[in-house]
């Protein structure tokens, strides 16, 4: 596997820079060849603005539309360039952060608001010129998973969990993100309980860690529809005879039932 490690924690000694140490490692001793994106480390910036598109005049036109033609014209900042090369070598990506506010933390969300483009990412066009996304786009082929951290125990974030489901929670990234662009996600490896963490219970974490990153070449993604499956009708609605009475989240996964760790 070549896999882009992207990690979104301030503090390299905390556990989950641990974490991260432990599951490059165990891809490297069995040949796996590994790149990192260190967000905090590499001082990340997080907002799109006119130097992320020196050589275009955006005007009034759309961030995306700005985008898109400084990256035809290979006119992006050379941090976001170098994001582009890395995404463009590996086959999976692993996004690596704890959940503050039951999201990713702002640097993370910058990334993925300045390197995933229009042109790149998604508003890519088939030969028919329909645009590729949700199964499809810029990114089809590649994988990616989640590896968060949250206090609360297992439970809370369980299917009547007062945090609501860990998969609801993420969709966002796994299907407005990743699915949306064309990547599979793959169900998520989630550390509860971490801030009550001990030796024993990182010993475990640790060791479940190092088996699920080396198995992630073999893992079933979670069951998203793809757009142009045929279960969705020309208003991008989910057809009447495709899971009947059912609405919300749970109706675009074809069977939820698998994903539910």
């Amino acid at each position: 596997m070549k896999l882009l490690w992207i990690l979104a924690h301030p503090k390299p000694a905390s556990l989950n820079g641990s974490l991260r140490r432990e599951g490059i490692r165990a891809l490297r001793e069995h040949h796996h060849e590994v790149v990192e994106s260190d967000l905090y480390a590499m001082s990340w910036k997080a907002t799109v603005d006119q130097a992320d598109f020196p050589a275009v005049d955006a005007g009034p036109s759309a961030i995306g539309d700005a985008q898109e033609r400084a990256y035809r014209m290979g006119g992006l900042s050379a941090d976001i360039r170098a994001e582009h090369e890395k995404i463009a070598w590996a086959d999976t990506l692993v996004f690596h952060f704890p959940l503050w506010w039951f999201g990713p933390p702002a640097i993370l969300k910058g990334w993925l608001d300045r390197v995933l483009v229009q042109g790149f990412a998604f508003g890519v066009e088939d030969e028919h010129g329909r645009t590729r996304r949700y199964g499809d786009g810029g990114l089809a082929g590649k994988r990616a998973m989640v590896i968060t951290s949250v206090g609360a125990r297992r439970t809370s974030f369980g299917p009547r969990g007062i945090h609501g489901h860990v998969n609801d929670i993420l969709f966002p990234l796994h299907h407005g993100t990743f699915w949306y662009t064309g990547m599979a996600a793959l169900p998520p490896f989630v550390v509860y309980g971490a801030d009550r963490f001990t030796e024993t219970d990182f010993t475990a974490c640790a060791d479940a860690l190092r088996e699920r990153v080396l198995g992630l070449d073999s893992d079933r993604p979670l069951p998203f529809r793809h757009e142009r499956g045929g279960d969705y009708d020309d208003d991008l609605v989910l057809r009447s005879d495709i899971a009947p009475g059912t609405t919300g989240i749970a109706a675009h996964y074809r069977a939820l039932a698998r994903n539910r760790p």
